[in-house]
Order: C-alpha cells, then structure tokens, then sequence
C-alpha cells in the first residue's frame, strides 16, 4: 500500500536507481502521474515532461474504451472488442482524429515550449500512477517510439499483471514495483488517491513541489 502518488514516485525512484537505470527524458501521463513522476525523474537527474493519450469510447458508452491515441496521433485499438461491437471505420477515425486534438490541447496546457522535447536517439522513462487496461500507456508508449526514443521503458507502482505482461510488447522494459494477483483497480493499492488538479500537475512539472 502507498501513502500517496509523492510516497510510490519516491520508491519507484529508489526501485530504478538500484536498477542502475538511466534516461534522458521523463515524461509522465497527467494528471495523475506527475507527483509519481518528479521524484524518479530528480532521482535519475533527466528532465520531466508530459505525453498524453486520451482513450476512445464506444458508440453510445463513452466509458468503455475501444482504444486510445496519442497528441501526435498514434493510436492503440482493442480489435477483438471493436469487432465484437461491429465499430465502424468512419467511427474510428472520427474519435481518432477528435480524441487526438484533445489529448495534443492537454499536453500544451502543460507546457510553455512548442511540444514534446526531441527524443531523437534518447532514453525515455515513461511513468504512470499504475496500469489497467493499459489503453492509454500503450498509445503513450507508441508515441515515444514514433518520435525516435532509442530505449523506452515504462515505470508504475502498480499494474494488473496481465496489463504488465502485455506492455513488455510495447516498451524496452516495464517496471511495476507490484503486480497483485487480486488486482482490480489503481485506486485500491493507494491510502490517498485524490484527483490532481492541473495546478499541482504544473507545479510538479515546474519542480515546485
């Protein structure tokens, strides 16, 4: 059980110094993610960014996720669920290119510079409070790789492990400090799991916090 995203950032920090990692980049998944990402990206002296993914709901049940894309476009769909629901291509492109320009108008609410750094050749730790379904770290994950990271790893404190299993496809390496066999959702493994306002996300990004 983690106090709050700060306490699980600064073991997942301590997790990837015993590591020996290395990066270049850290760029966290907001909101959420921020408090867990500054202390691993102090910890590992590497800059703190953001990338962002928004998830696609289905016709008529925006809740349930079809996929997810990222602010650059890259997308991640469940087929055997679109299939399964008979989802057109026109919907697809339409949440696709809708949900991408929310995600791209997130990501600028967050920085002051033009967009993502380069990460041409670069080491990227991406870092989210924890993994579900994965739909949006997997989009995330896509999206670093689209923009030439040479290693790209992922870092949670906690993940269902089939979720955890399947991300190994996606990145260089995937770190998850716990991967419970009774795991039903990230809140549960969290004492206090507040929302993050886009105040106290900015705040974590500027190393005010």
């Amino acid at each position: 059980m983690f106090a709050d995203r700060s306490d699980a950032g600064e073991r997942l920090a301590a997790e990837l110094e015993r590591r020996g990692v290395a990066a270049d980049v850290v760029l966290g998944i907001p909101r959420g993610a921020l408090p867990v990402a500054r202390p691993v990206a102090d910890a590992l002296g590497a800059e703190l960014d953001v990338v962002v993914a928004r998830k696609m709901g289905a016709p008529n049940n925006p809740e349930l996720a079809l996929g997810a894309v990222g602010s650059d476009g890259t997308v991640w769909l469940n087929d055997d669920l679109v299939d399964r629901l008979g989802v057109s291509d026109s919907y697809l492109e339409d949440s696709r290119a809708e949900e991408s320009e929310n995600a791209r108008k997130k990501a600028d609410r967050y920085r002051d510079s033009d967009g993502m750094p380069d990460l041409e050749g670069t080491r990227v730790v991406v870092v989210d409070d924890g993994v579900a379904t994965g739909a949006t770290a997997t989009a995330c994950l896509r999206e670093v790789r689209e923009r030439g990271a040479d290693h790209v790893m992922l870092a949670v404190p906690v993940g269902s492990p089939g979720t955890v299993d399947s991300l190994e496809s996606e990145a260089d390496a995937v770190i998850a400090l716990r991967t419970p066999a009774d795991f039903r959702a990230v809140g549960q493994y969290y004492r206090d799991f507040g929302q993050v306002s886009d105040r106290e996300a900015i705040e974590y990004l500027d190393g005010d916090r």
